[in-house]
């Protein structure tokens, strides 16, 4: 899939795929409040529990936005896969898999706590009834909840990161009426990202657009540090990790002596985990989506830096040493 003038998006691709991988492989995304092996718990407790990890001076928050299950079955989503490769993922990432060969996602987006109170959040999710991922994912998502439930207000948010421009991860950036929802935020995007857009991407209309008339979108090139203390082996480091769409970009982490990568959709599943070659049906560009995965995984394993996914349902990952045995 491209960005094309006259190619389908990926939420029109969503919506029609029964026509292209059949039916029986299909059902609509459903969102759960719980997994189905745990108690029933209230959606404002749902919404409040958020994993912590501290990197030196950082703190960063993985914040549950949704649960759902994908319309398309986890076989017609990764074409390809080995079977070695799903029962690697299934040790990783057991959750993931549902009954009738589903796959049980998670939704999530970061928040990025830094010296003097600065806040910086990754990604905004799947955004409230309205939003463009209404047509297929399980909305409202429960971000706002999340970021109180942590003591973060909208206005503390002075840095919205955008991992790139699919429906689920820019869904709280406005409300369906243009307004802004992080008001004092500089929202950031590849401009890369931007300029694949086709005319009538919703993203335009809904997030882009709106942030331009708020003076608010900020478009950088390819690597860049985002505010914050200066000095070796610390500091927010954007960087551009193309494929899965033309502008896609993640965030590295680093402060004592750690790193942490916030990946966006670079991987989507354990099974891009287990084997990096792993196709996602829903890349733009899956050869230059496949490399950079690779790369990508290549590095975090040399450096020993840990994962922060959105879709995984485990919201950070070690990854182990090169040559250490699994268990």
């Amino acid at each position: 899939m491209t960005r094309d003038p006259g190619t389908a998006s990926r939420r029109t691709l969503l919506r029609v795929a029964t026509a292209t991988v059949g039916a029986a492989a299909l059902g609509p995304l459903t969102g759960t409040s719980a997994r189905a092996d745990a108690p029933a718990e209230p959606p404002a407790v749902q919404a409040s529990r958020a994993a912590v990890r501290r990197f030196g001076r950082y703190r960063v928050l993985a914040l549950l936005d949704a649960h759902g299950t994908f319309p398309a079955t986890a076989a017609a989503a990764f074409p390809g896969a080995t079977p070695e490769a799903w029962e690697r993922a299934r040790e990783l990432d057991p959750s993931a898999f549902g009954p009738h060969g589903t796959w049980e996602l998670d939704f999530r987006c970061y928040a990025v706590r830094g010296p003097g109170g600065r806040i910086t959040l990754v990604d905004t999710g799947i955004g409230p009834v309205g939003s463009p991922a209404s047509k297929w994912a399980p909305v409202p998502g429960r971000l706002p909840q999340a970021l109180t439930a942590a003591g973060i207000r909208p206005q503390d948010v002075d840095t919205v990161v955008l991992s790139h421009l699919h429906e689920d991860h820019y869904g709280w950036s406005v409300t369906p009426d243009g307004v802004p929802v992080f008001p004092d935020a500089q929202y950031v995007v590849q401009q890369t990202e931007v300029a694949g857009l086709a005319a009538g991407d919703s993203a335009l209309r809904y997030v882009v657009n709106p942030l331009r008339r708020a003076g608010l979108l900020r478009q950088v090139d390819g690597r860049c540090r985002l505010p914050g203390p200066r000095g070796a082996g610390a500091g927010l480091t954007l960087f551009g990790t193309p494929g899965h769409t033309p502008g896609h970009q993640s965030l590295l982490v680093e402060g004592g002596g750690q790193r942490l990568l916030i990946t966006g959709d670079v991987l989507v599943h354990a099974v891009q985990l287990a084997d990096p070659a792993t196709r996602y049906a829903f890349e733009a560009d899956p050869a230059l989506a496949r490399r950079t995965r690779e790369a990508l995984l290549a590095e975090a394993g040399r450096t020993g830096t840990v994962l922060a996914t959105p879709h995984l349902n485990r919201p950070f990952l070690p990854l182990p040493a090169p040559d250490a045995p699994r268990h």
